[in-house]
């Protein structure tokens, strides 16, 4: 029997499993037929020929790229739309032995990213873009994008693209090709196996002239997107072989890779006592009235998550301000997801004796769950011993661990009882206050009286927040009896 010789497998920096979709950790979410997965691999390969996973940050803004730190298993920044060369030219100076390449779609980089990746590309940054041009905003449900071909019809063109009101399709390459700096750039496709074999090569060329460190570098794929263009596989296939490859000719646009000169290496940092100097700072005594450090060890890791409209931010915002006068250094972090439906809203908050030294709290010490959709995303990774707080008359069933402190108050129902549901947020500062004592009343009034807008609201919240800490005592206090 002759040896089998394996030709074609996963890529070592993707990941074996993918986490967005617990239930299909084999799936990626691209649709069927999409040039997204195709080119995604080609740049996994060319990572692990080239040998520079360690040193490679992916970023991805909005749009189809949106979860690409579900599958490269590299370094991840996540951006925001369009913002991806802005982002990069921050990582790529910050580390500049970091391989920076930035994945954008055509509605994120033609359209409201058109003057970051102008400008990233005329001043020669060292980085690389992959730009997936499918001639259409396919996350958001199919708009004209500044690619898509004239006469085509989208939800913004329902007649079709008309070059008097709509312009012509913007021909991104041969735009960065115009400019001096640029040392590669090309257009290819993904029509068929001969494209996507030309696709590879270029992919390649362009992330290996920044590895050598000779300037910016761009590589256009025309990409099928079946599901928005209403057209299976192979007829996407064909229409970007046939039909978008002659609006969009293929090719090399720039390349002086062979006579470039490799960027000469950043100048060493200054050391941060320096920065003062060197700024012109002025030295600025502490203001009379500033908080003294407080002395006591204090290190709270909140999570408060919910559903939009519920205060979260309010809340989170509320204990960092109060956190703040009772001389702790905090931070407070809002947290949004891209999936717009059915998504929680939630915030970090660090209190702290010491300086805080990340916003983000991975593994919280107290969760507070408004809803049960969130109980449900965040109780897994909340540290043993923790506090949790749930709005809800009893903690489902199946998301009770026996290593956690749990309560749940009907929070939002206590607050009708002192005038409006809305004071909900406020109701569970109280509990919180009660079960902790992390932070002195006073000073949560304090704190209250600045961030609270209006004089009846904060009647309101001070009603709430003696509601909620008289509803946790006698919860407490129904509890050890219990005990007893």
């Amino acid at each position: 029997m002759p040896e089998l010789k394996v030709t074609h497998q996963k890529a070592e920096c993707l990941y074996d499993s993918y986490e967005r979709k617990g239930e299909l950790t084999h799936q990626t979410h691209y649709c069927p037929g999409c040039g997204h997965g195709i080119t995604m691999k080609l740049l996994a390969e060319t990572i692990d020929e080239l040998g520079i996973r360690d040193r490679v940050i992916m970023v991805s803004p909005v749009g189809c790229s949106v979860f690409l730190y579900y599958y490269f298993d590299t370094g991840n920044v996540q951006v925001a739309h369009g913002r991806a060369p802005a982002v990069a030219t921050g990582l790529k100076r910050a580390r500049p032995d970091s391989i920076v390449i930035s994945y954008q779609g055509d509605g994120d980089l033609a359209a409201i990213g058109s003057a970051e990746i102008l400008h990233a590309a005329n001043r020669g940054e060292l980085i690389t873009c992959i730009f997936a041009n499918n001639a259409i905003y396919g996350m958001t449900g199919g708009q004209m994008a500044p690619t898509t071909l004239l006469g085509k019809k989208t939800t913004t063109t329902p007649f079709g693209r008309d070059k008097i009101k709509d312009g012509y399709p913007l021909h991104i390459s041969e735009v960065m090709s115009s400019l001096d700096a640029p040392v590669f750039v090309e257009r290819v496709a993904l029509g068929n196996t001969k494209q996507i074999l030309a696709a590879k090569k270029a992919i390649r060329k362009a992330v290996e002239s920044q590895v050598k460190g000779l300037g910016f570098s761009l590589v256009e794929v025309l990409s099928p997107c079946p599901t928005i263009w209403k057209q299976d596989p192979v007829e996407a296939q064909r229409f970007v072989r046939e039909v978008m490859a002659d609006i969009y000719p293929l090719g090399n646009k720039r390349d002086r890779t062979a006579d470039a000169e490799p960027h000469p290496a950043p100048a060493p940092e200054p050391a941060l006592s320096e920065l003062p100097a060197i700024l012109k700072l002025p030295k600025e005594p502490a203001p009379a009235d500033a908080a003294p450090p407080n002395p006591r060890e204090v290190d709270y890791r909140i999570k408060i998550a919910g559903f939009g409209g519920q205060g979260v931010l309010l809340l989170g915002q509320l204990l960092a301000e109060a956190g703040m006068d009772d001389g702790l250094a905090v931070s407070w972090l809002p947290s949004y997801g891209p999936e717009m439906r059915s998504g929680t809203s939630n915030c970090h908050v660090r209190l702290n004796n010491r300086p805080v030294d990340s916003p983000v709290v991975t593994r919280s010490n107290i969760l507070i769950a408004l809803n049960e959709p969130s109980l449900q995303k965040f109780v897994s990774l909340a540290e043993p011993g923790s506090l949790v707080l749930y709005n809800g008359d009893s903690i489902p069933a199946e998301f009770r661990r026996e290593d956690l402190t749990m309560h749940a108050l009907p929070f939002f129902e206590l607050a009708d009882e002192v005038g409006t549901a809305k004071a909900g947020n406020v109701v569970v500062l109280g509990a919180l206050l009660e079960v902790t004592g992390l932070l002195p009343d006073e000073t949560v009034d304090r704190a209250m009286a600045r961030v609270v807008k209006g004089e009846k609201w904060l009647e309101i919240d001070r009603k709430a927040l003696s509601r909620g800490k008289q509803a946790m005592a006698a919860s407490l206090g129904k509890e050890a009896a219990c005990h007893v």
